[in-house]
């Protein structure tokens, strides 16, 4: 009951506020988007609490038939176990901070603001009914709508050509893979006759030594089903190859940046590869895709964050980082690991966007940190806050990011397999640059001398009551959740509090692994993050020159990095230029001379016939005489001739 409450409130919310938004007024629609999402995480953490307490147990909660055409039987209704109920009470509470804080971050609207709370909460809603899905079908149906809802949010500022492009770019790319989703989908229903979760998961072991044959060559049905599945993943958790979608989406307003990049779409992609765990275990092919992406994101996208400038941009790639550590600790086995890290990095992710979003109500919308400095004695709560979120993301003890991320990198280094210890090493990297980007934003945003306009810099000031509530919340949740949920989540009981949820083999486990990591090894990922963060320090406090002489004396690489590796410029070329120019040609040749030109030209033929036909009627008797005549005398001719 308590599940179907979490997953339904934010769906009554959105229907209110954006169907009587216009009656009701802004005011109304807030304050009912906002207590339904209150309604929503109060069940979703009683839900996990009772749970975790054994006063309640796991099972399903069904709602109605949704499809039954022939051998295909799909169900409505919602699973309620720990996987589905930890991530209810992540989305719930992240999410019902982030509308509460959005109250004061879209005050200065000049439009109705009824349509963007109505999306948040209807965002919300697809992304409940994407963690609590009884088939993967029901799953798709959440996967869409929190892509449609992302479409809506990213544009929600129409009137700015970037803020489209970019919407329009996150649905293709996010279409692209989720084609790839698509057809998994359907060879898990020829396989196994079953949509079901449950069915398919009793029945995987029937299927190890089923092999597809193309082309000659043989592939191992859970392996194919699996890689599909996970390009569909790297989609919507904006993986290497499909992650160009990411960073743009800063076009939308803040709380739309926190919403897709901490708490609901960024992990969907993270959460379909736990929920399929059962099947993923037997299929070492794709688990090794899984943790080659996963590094090489994590280590790839935390350089392209070294040389930003947009704050939000900087916040965006970094979350493409942590997700390829999410995805590290997947592929290697440690299900629960990537579930950890998702939970801590829900908190000090989204404090950090939220954060950012302070600073730039502080600096009159400027987003530019060459244009800031100076700022920690004007806005001294969100700087305070600003540190907790950092310390976090850079897993210095004891704060949540500590736990999750080391966890994951000890259970990459002591795995058997030379792509997970490649994941190890680009984790490593990235353990670096987190911690030099994370100080690096921290310092050109907060210390060192102003370099904002005046005029900016004299209207600087620290956010409102209901913008820093939320954002101090979260930065308490960044600090402690690490230390309070590693011994539930990957402590020595975890099979007793994931249950069936989360599917390990038998045998040695990840978890069981890192206690066997050498002693040397274990403060290897603290120091790293030490040495990014003096490193920083150096760069851009004690010695400020460095930095602009790197990039004169390194020119190619730094112009690499400030262009993103150039995969948007390649994929310009590739991609979006040959579509546009066989649109061109189809629209040219295609359309407008053949489809077009045919029945044109018919049309055309006949209106010039009639014209010249008509000329004939000049009303003259002697000539109408002579043609009469003269058709007579050609028919008798031609009767003649036959004959």
């Amino acid at each position: 009951m308590l599940t179907a409450i979490a997953v339904f409130a934010p769906l009554i919310g959105s229907a209110v506020a954006g169907l009587l938004g216009r009656a009701i007024g802004d005011r109304a629609s807030r304050i009912a988007t906002i207590l339904c999402m209150i309604v929503a995480a109060v069940a979703g953490d009683a839900a996990v609490t009772l749970l975790v307490s054994g006063n309640v147990s796991t099972g399903v909660v069904p709602i109605t038939t949704w499809i039954a055409v022939g051998t295909l039987k799909v169900s409505w209704a919602l699973r309620y176990d720990t996987l589905s109920a930890v991530m209810v009470a992540m989305v719930t509470t992240v999410s019902m901070l982030i509308h509460v804080y959005s109250v004061g971050y879209m005050a200065h609207e000049e439009r109705p603001v009824s349509r963007f709370f109505s999306y948040l909460s209807l965002f919300s809603f697809a992304m409940l009914m994407l963690v609590t899905a009884n088939n993967i079908l029901q799953l798709f149906f959440g996967w869409e709508g929190v892509g449609l809802m992302s479409y809506l949010l990213i544009g929600y500022w129409y009137h700015k050509p970037s803020a489209c492009a970019a919407a329009i770019k996150a649905f293709v790319v996010n279409r692209v893979a989720d084609l790839f989703f698509a057809v998994g989908i359907a060879l898990l229903f020829f396989q196994f006759r079953s949509l079901s979760f449950s069915t398919i998961f009793t029945a995987v072991t029937q299927h190890v030594g089923v092999h597809y044959t193309l082309l000659g060559t043989s592939f191992p049905v859970l392996d194919v089903i699996g890689v599909l599945l996970f390009i569909g993943a790297m989609g919507k958790s904006a993986q290497l190859f499909l992650h160009t979608w990411l960073p743009d989406a800063m076009e939308g307003p803040t709380p739309v940046s926190a919403l897709i990049h901490a708490a609901t779409m960024v992990t969907a992609g993270v959460f379909l590869v736990a929920r399929m765990s059962p099947l993923l275990e037997y299929a070492p092919a794709a688990l090794t895709m899984v943790t080659f992406i996963g590094g090489s994101t994590a280590f790839f996208t935390a350089t392209i964050a070294c040389v930003q400038t947009d704050i939000k941009r900087v916040i965006a790639y970094s979350t493409c980082s942590q997700l390829g550590y999410m995805f590290i600790a997947a592929g290697v086995g440690a299900f629960q690991v990537s579930i950890f890290h998702l939970i801590t990095h829900a908190f000090f992710k989204s404090l950090l966007f939220l954060g950012a979003g302070s600073v730039i109500h502080a600096m009159s919308d400027e987003q530019d940190m060459r244009r800031m400095g100076g700022l920690w004695r004007k806005i001294p709560v969100t700087y305070t806050v600003m540190w907790v979120g950092c310390l976090a993301l850079a897993g210095i003890p004891f704060f949540a990011g500590y736990y999750s991320k080391d966890a994951i990198l000890e259970a990459a280094a002591t795995a058997d397999t030379g792509v997970a210890h490649y994941a190890y090493v680009c984790g490593l990297l990235a353990a670096f640059l987190t911690a030099f980007y994370s100080w690096r934003l921290l310092i050109m945003t907060f210390h060192g001398i102003s370099r904002a306009e005046p005029r900016v810099l004299a209207h600087v000031h620290e956010s409102p009551t209901v913008m820093l509530v939320p954002v101090v919340l979260l930065a308490i949740g960044a600090a402690v959740s690490g230390f309070a949920l590693h011994g539930l989540f990957i402590g020595h009981d975890w099979r007793a509090f994931w249950g069936t949820s989360i599917f390990a083999l038998p045998g040695s486990h990840p978890i069981g692994r890192i206690e066997t990591l050498p002693s040397l090894l274990k403060p290897l990922p603290t120091l790293v993050a030490l040495l990014g963060i003096g490193t920083a320090y150096v760069f851009y406090m004690a010695r400020p020159e460095i930095p602009e002489w790197l990039a004169e004396r390194f020119r190619p690489v730094y112009l690499f990095l400030v262009n993103k590796w150039y995969f948007d410029d390649i994929y310009d070329t590739l991609f979006v230029r040959g579509v546009l120019r066989v649109a061109r040609l189809s629209w040219k040749v295609g359309d407008a001379t053949v489809i077009d030109g045919i029945p044109n030209g018919v049309a055309l033929l006949a209106t010039d016939s009639s014209a010249e036909v008509v000329k004939l009627q000049t009303g003259s008797l002697a000539q109408y005489a002579f043609a009469m005549v003269f058709g007579v005398v050609v028919l008798v001719a031609v009767f003649l001739v036959v004959r």
